[in-house]
């Protein structure tokens, strides 16, 4: 959130697009500039943590829904007490393996260009940030950048709980 705040901290209305949104404030990359006026988009499917949002955020959209290339629903393990959570069973199984509790269930799957569209038409996206545990390629070719192109784009760029770079499978 520094590095980002230090790039538009000349914008004084902003918005952005927090996709694997977790916590509304402990390590939320969204909460400083939230404090600073912005507003946007918090997707989390987690409903431990997204119901928070409401509360915590009234200014913002606030959506329990999981996001990746397609519309439908999918099966989601989510990892209790973190932000871990997980569409990709491989990644679940090795947090379950490490001893972290994971419990299946189905969740709503959409896309960003979906959401875009629903929310933005108008707007100036000036950062979208993507941290959903190895579905970053998924939610990534789920957009139309024609349409929507945030001015900057964070995406989560390593392995879940690993420094093992994998943002080869999704940069190009």
């Amino acid at each position: 959130d520094i590095m980002l705040w230090r790039a538009l901290k000349d914008i004084k209305k902003g918005f952005y697009i927090d996709v694997g949104a977790a916590w509304p404030d402990e390590h939320s990359v969204t909460k400083l500039f939230y404090d600073k006026g912005w507003h946007g988009i918090n997707i989390e499917p987690n409903p431990v943590h997204i119901e928070r949002f409401p509360k915590e955020r009234l200014g913002d959209i606030n959506l329990p829904l999981a996001i990746g290339n397609k519309i439908g629903e999918t099966e989601m393990y989510f990892i209790s007490n973190t932000g871990l959570s997980s569409l990709n069973k491989k990644i679940a199984d090795s947090h379950s393996k490490l001893g972290f509790k994971t419990t299946k269930c189905t969740v709503k799957l959409t896309t960003l260009a979906s959401i875009c569209e629903e929310h933005c038409k108008d707007k100036e996206i000036h950062f979208l940030k993507i941290d959903i545990e190895g579905h970053e390629k998924q939610a990534l070719f789920g957009n139309d950048w024609v349409k929507f192109r945030p001015w900057i784009i964070v995406v989560e760029a390593t392995e879940p709980m690993s420094q093992l770079e994998n943002y080869g499978k999704w940069e190009p």
